[in-house]
């Protein structure tokens, strides 16, 4: 039975240590980045939103260290920079909690947060948020899932900051590199309800359900022959993971990375050394 009230990725969380230098990095490769928000203090964290449509990348930063927050200061020190952690869409967090709870699983939540948002017009709103994590060890590939309901979808979907420079549209994957690949995406599989298949490659892909992005799991050496001359340095060999985003018009996409870009193949890369541990690459929509 499918989980009711848990559909695909929502958004991709990417680690990193300095917040403001790291909105300002992303800034530099064409994305238009959200103003700075402030999570409620039991998290202990900030951050800035990258928007798409249907789903979004955060940038998130500690600021306070916090019970909330101690696997994902866990990460920063084992791993350095990167996706840390992948949000699915919920529906209704309570009742995807008790979802998972029914299946044996001891879900972490759910957990009420807020962060004030100022909108284009000036006026300061707030963007609610309802979460609940599967267990922090149930994390396939070494990235950690949860699932987040939007109570206010209104001040995070804003159309203003949702035009890229780099004609960024969606996320069409996400892939995380493990020397198990079939293993891993069995583990998701189990955990999201949704069937794995294998690719030609030996990758194999699971999805995260409705028309989002899928999950790929695969070796560092199959993601490396995936996108050839990008230099993968920095990504670990289990939880190294890299997003591929649907651009609008690749001759944008390159012209707004500028020096950033690396042609791979199909792709236009930027290296995991030069957006915060994630190698992003675009493709065309």
């Amino acid at each position: 039975m499918a989980l009711k009230n848990v559909i695909g990725i929502d958004h991709a969380v990417v680690m990193v240590k300095d917040l403001d230098k790291a909105a300002e990095n992303y800034r530099q490769l064409g994305f238009t980045v959200s103003p700075r928000g402030t999570h409620s203090a039991h998290m202990g964290t900030g951050n800035y939103t990258i928007m798409f449509d249907p789903d979004y990348m955060e940038l998130l930063g500690v600021l306070a260290a916090t019970e909330q927050n101690a696997p994902a200061r866990a990460f920063l020190d084992k791993q350095g920079e990167g996706i840390e952690r992948i949000a699915f869409t919920a529906i209704d967090s309570a009742a995807g909690a008790e979802e998972i709870r029914a299946r044996g699983l001891t879900p972490i939540g759910p957990t009420d947060f807020e962060r004030p948002v100022t909108l284009p017009d000036g006026t300061v709103s707030a963007a609610k948020f309802r979460t609940f994590m599967w267990p922090t060890a149930e994390a396939p590939g070494g990235v950690r899932i949860f699932a987040c309901q939007h109570k206010t979808r209104e001040t995070v979907w804003i159309p203003e900051l949702m035009q890229h420079a780099n004609a960024a549209r969606r996320i069409k994957q996400t892939l995380i590199a493990t020397p198990e690949p079939a293993q891993e995406a069995a583990h998701l599989g189990r955990l999201i309800d949704r069937a794995p298949h294998a690719e030609a490659d030996g990758a194999v892909t699971v999805p995260s359900g409705g028309d989002r992005a899928d999950f790929v799991y695969l070796t560092l050496d199959q993601l490396g022959k995936r996108y050839p001359g990008v230099p993968l340095t920095g990504l670990s060999e289990r939880g190294g993971a890299a997003l591929v985003l649907v651009s609008g018009d690749l001759a944008a996409t390159g012209k707004a990375l500028g020096s950033a870009a690396v042609r791979s193949s199909d792709a236009i890369c930027v290296p995991p050394a030069k957006a915060n541990g994630t190698l992003l690459a675009f493709v065309a929509g």
